[in-house]
Parts: C-alpha cells; sequence; structure tokens
C-alpha cells in the first residue's frame, strides 16, 4: 500500500467545480485587488475567528511581520519566541530589526512553556510570539497574565490552527493580534501563497492596511513608509469556498488523529496528546522516537510517506549565527529537532490506510 504524507485530491475534488465556477466570475469581472471576494473574505474569516477585523496580505510571515510593524517594533527591541518552531516567526521579528529571543517549549505539547518566560523578559522586550504549533493552542492565560503584568503585547501565530479552540474559544482573537498563513498545505489552505491579520484593534488593524498597500491610506497618500503585501481576488474567493468547508475537514483530522492515538501501542514511540484546555485541529500530527531516521525508513519501505517538522532548530540555522547561541543551550529544542516525524493526517484518508500506518508503527 502507499500512502503519501498528504494528497489534496479528495478535498479539491469535491468542490472543484465550485472552484472553477468562482474562477470564471472573478475572471470575467477584470478586478484582481482589493475587490469583493477580498473585502468578503475577510468579513468571513474575522467572524470565522470571533474577532472583529481580518487584513488579508500575502503570506503567513508578512502577517506576523506586519503586526509587528504596527506595534512599532524596531531595531533595539525584543521579542520572545518559541525555540521551537518555523523559522518564519523569527524571520518576522528579524525583519523589523528587532531580536528573537528563543524561550523552550514544554516538550510534551511542543508549545512555549509560560514557567520560562518570565525570566526571559528584560527591558528591551516588546511582545511574547505565542505559536499555536501543530493545531494546538498554546497556554494563552499564562501567556497573556504575564504580558499584562510586564505590558506586552501578545501576538499569536495562528498558522497552523484555523478553527483550533482554547477552553472554547477560537484562536485569532486570544490576544493583541494573529497571524495566518494560507500556504496550501495548511487547514485552510489557498491554492498559492495568502495569508491574514486577525485582531479586535480597530487602531491596528487601520494601520496594518495601510503598511500592507504601499503605507497608503487612500491612493497616492502614504503615511507610513510601507510595503506590497495584499491578498488578491482568486486566492480570496478560493478562500471563501474551503472556508464553509474547513468545520468538516477538521473534524476528520480529529477522527483521524484519536484513531491514530487509540491504535498506535508501541514502547519506542512517543504519541501527542490533547490538552485540557484545547480543541487541536491536528494540522500536523507528530511522534517522537529515539532512532527516528531509522524509523522513517522503516515507514518509507513500507510505503508511507513521512516528514520532518523541523530537522534543524532556528539557533543552529545559518541564518541566527550572528546570535552565537551555542549547541546545547536549548536542549529541548534541541531534542525535539532530532527525535519528531510528522505522520500521514488529511481529509480523505481511508480507514484501511489509517489502520494500515497504525499496524506498521505497531510493527515496528
Amino acid at each position: 500500500m502507499h500512502i503519501p504524507f498528504v494528497s489534496f485530491e479528495p478535498m479539491h475534488k469535491e468542490i472543484e467545480n465550485e472552484i472553477l465556477s468562482k474562477f470564471k466570475e472573478v475572471y470575467e469581472k477584470n478586478w484582481f485587488i482589493q475587490g469583493q471576494e477580498v473585502e468578503k473574505f475577510e468579513e468571513e474569516f474575522a467572524e470565522f475567528c470571533e474577532a472583529k477585523y481580518c487584513i488579508g496580505c500575502g503570506n503567513g510571515l508578512d502577517a506576523l511581520y506586519l503586526i509587528l510593524r504596527g506595534y512599532d517594533i524596531k531595531e533595539g527591541d525584543e521579542v520572545i519566541v518559541s525555540s521551537n518552531t518555523y523559522i518564519a516567526t523569527a524571520l518576522a521579528v528579524s525583519y523589523t530589526g528587532a531580536k528573537p529571543v528563543f524561550v523552550e517549549p514544554d516538550i510534551n505539547i511542543y508549545n512555549i512553556n509560560p514557567r520560562l518566560i518570565e525570566k526571559a523578559i528584560t527591558t528591551k522586550t516588546k511582545a511574547i510570539m505565542a505559536v499555536h504549533l501543530y493545531g494546538q493552542p498554546a497556554n494563552m492565560d499564562e501567556i497573556n497574565s504575564i504580558a499584562k503584568k510586564y505590558n506586552l503585547k501578545v501576538i499569536e501565530d495562528s498558522a497552523q490552527a484555523h478553527g483550533a479552540l482554547y477552553k472554547g474559544k477560537k484562536v485569532g482573537g486570544l490576544g493583541d493580534a494573529s497571524g495566518f498563513s494560507f500556504y496550501p498545505g495548511k487547514n485552510l489552505g489557498a491554492l498559492g501563497d495568502a495569508g491574514a491579520v486577525v485582531t479586535n484593534d480597530k487602531e491596528l488593524a487601520d494601520k496594518i492596511r495601510a503598511i500592507a498597500n504601499y503605507g497608503s491610506d487612500k491612493k497616492y497618500h502614504h503615511i507610513y513608509k510601507g510595503t506590497n503585501s495584499r491578498l488578491d481576488e482568486v486566492q480570496a474567493a478560493f478562500l471563501r469556498i474551503k472556508l464553509r468547508n474547513l468545520n468538516k475537514w477538521n473534524k476528520e483530522r480529529r477522527k483521524i488523529a484519536y484513531k491514530y492515538i487509540d491504535g498506535i501501542n508501541n514502547t519506542k514511540i512517543i504519541k501527542p496528546v490533547e490538552v485540557d484546555y484545547a480543541r487541536h485541529v491536528w494540522h500536523l500530527f507528530v511522534v517522537r522516537t529515539k532512532n527516528r531516521d531509522e524509523f522513517q525508513k522503516y515507514l518509507n519501505d513500507n510505503g508511507i510517506g513521512t516528514t520532518i517538522h523541523y530537522p534543524i532548530p532556528m539557533h543552529m540555522q545559518g541564518a541566527y549565527e550572528d546570535l552565537k547561541i551555542s549547541k546545547g543551550t536549548l536542549p529541548i529544542a534541541e531534542k525535539i529537532a532530532d527525535e519528531v516525524m510528522s505522520l500521514p493526517v488529511w481529509y480523505g484518508m481511508k480507514d484501511e490506510e489509517i489502520n494500515y500506518v497504525i499496524e506498521k508503527i505497531n510493527n515496528y
């Protein structure tokens, strides 16, 4: 049996006629930037996230960067970031000229450990970037409490957590602002790059909308040194169709994840957990094992596609050599990078495919 790590085919087949019809509609309007589709998607996604404002942009990295720019975070400032996340989270900080300060995660749930945040705060700290990694919300009450104590902004990196719940509330409205990615592989994915900022802060929303449009609040009137990062009409139209299906797709991911959790029974494999305060959307189903390379080869040899998220922690990447963080300084991030592996979890997986993955893992 061959099971790819990911397949969009079942999902896209179901909505193919809607997608093609919508493309034709947008194409025939001949209006491709800042039109009705973007406006409607922003309204619908804000409502989905139980927030007031949504600003579409070019991608998830831009979304985080725009939030930081909106809060005037700049050179000389520091932003706390989990040591265990995709590099885009840190890059957004670097693009402003500020310094990312890495804080270790809780190894059991992979999100930033709130108990370690406070000792990383300095007089230069301006914000905490809370990543909802793999689709499970970070512990936002504790993070917000620390932020309030030190007058810091809380920025959610929700790129992997569309529709996830924290104590019954959707991610996106749990901090001061949230950045989303709609990269094709996300739970809510465009057919290309796309992103959005979600916030309840009107002043921030207006500022971000201007910064993302060349710093312009109206045509040829530039109040900021802005950039060009706009969600286009075609991707917004596709995302509107997909958004209507997202709850169904997330429900399917949860079903697959819990079949894995219930079925996998191998002492060599550490399974992920869903904490009590969260409703995980399982963007990724990540297991850990000591002999990761051997395990990955075994699964691949048996036709099971896998991926490693992420094999090199940020502080050991060439991009961050300037921070001079030596190996062993962030041991939890390093341990996770050495041991994690992601299993297939995608809408349309058949029971026999899920059971095959479980069987092969249990026989390892």
